[in-house]
């Protein structure tokens, strides 16, 4: 069996599309199995489209597409027992746990003196109690496996301070340092454990009303609309780029590299 990933299985949150099906197909293209997880329903706050079934079932369709299996799990990542049920039982039925990506985040502009508690909560749900949920429920299948990669996604926010993103900045500076906390006691386990620190991504999150709320925010205070350039020569990314980072930290090309940030970023955070 070829590929950088051959033989193992990953569990993916918030895989239905965008970033978190990039990461689904490109792993299965380098030979693991797939447990994909999404709410597949209403996302909490957002302006922008939720994720359905049918996105879900697409990408485990691609994944098998590439010749790998793949395991759908339906859960919100704020509820625990539910998220827990579907990974020990695709676990169950793939054969273990290798790698745990904990994608599943929201993003929900707005000036400090418009955040709402219901968006500042829902934010810090979803984005730090859904990737401390999707950790604990991965990371034992790890433990008994023997090792593993764990790989966090935050964001050039949670490197830089970026404006008009209380919660959202608030949320992916607790992933990174969430992170490095789960490094340090896990390393015992042969397991690793790294954040990811992407600029802005061609996805239904930097898409839809996303552009209308900055412009909006901006207009208010035009000063800090150069705090979202990237140094290099590209507005936005793609999501199969930063899945080129995933599969790095989930290979063993990276076997000794732990606790650390990834920022496939374009600049952004330098500039």
């Amino acid at each position: 069996m070829a590929g950088r990933v051959a033989g193992k299985v990953a569990l993916i949150t918030g895989a239905a599309r965008g970033q978190g099906r990039a990461d689904a197909v490109r792993l299965a293209q380098e030979g693991a199995d797939v447990i994909a997880v999404d709410i597949a329903d209403k996302l909490p706050s957002v302006g922008y489209s939720s994720p359905t079934l049918a996105d879900l079932d697409e990408t485990v369709r691609l994944v098998e597409e590439a010749g790998r299996r793949a395991v759908r799990v339906q859960a919100d990542v704020r509820d625990l027992a539910k998220l827990r049920a579907g990974v020990d039982a695709g676990v169950a039925e793939l054969g273990g746990l290798d790698i745990v990506v904990a994608n599943a985040g929201i993003c929900v502009p707005a000036m400090w003196d418009e955040v709402t508690e219901e968006i500042f909560d829902d934010t810090i749900g979803v984005n730090v109690r859904g990737v401390w949920n999707t950790v604990m429920v991965g990371a034992p299948h790890l433990v008994e496996r023997g090792g593993g990669s764990i790989i966090l996604i935050s964001s050039a926010a949670g490197m830089k301070v970026q404006p008009f993103l209380v919660p959202y900045t608030t949320s992916k500076w607790a992933v990174r340092g969430m992170a490095k906390a789960f490094a340090t006691e896990l390393a015992r386990h042969n397991i690793r454990v790294n954040s990811i620190h992407p600029t802005g991504v061609n996805t239904g999150m930097a898409g839809e009303g996303l552009h209308a709320a900055f412009a909006k925010a901006f207009e208010r205070d035009p000063k800090l609309g150069g705090m979202l350039t990237n140094l290099l020569p590209v507005a936005i990314t793609e999501p199969e780029d930063v899945a080129d980072s995933v599969l790095f930290l989930a290979s063993d090309e990276s076997k000794y590299v732990t606790a650390h940030e990834l920022a496939p970023d374009a600049g952004v955070t330098e500039f």
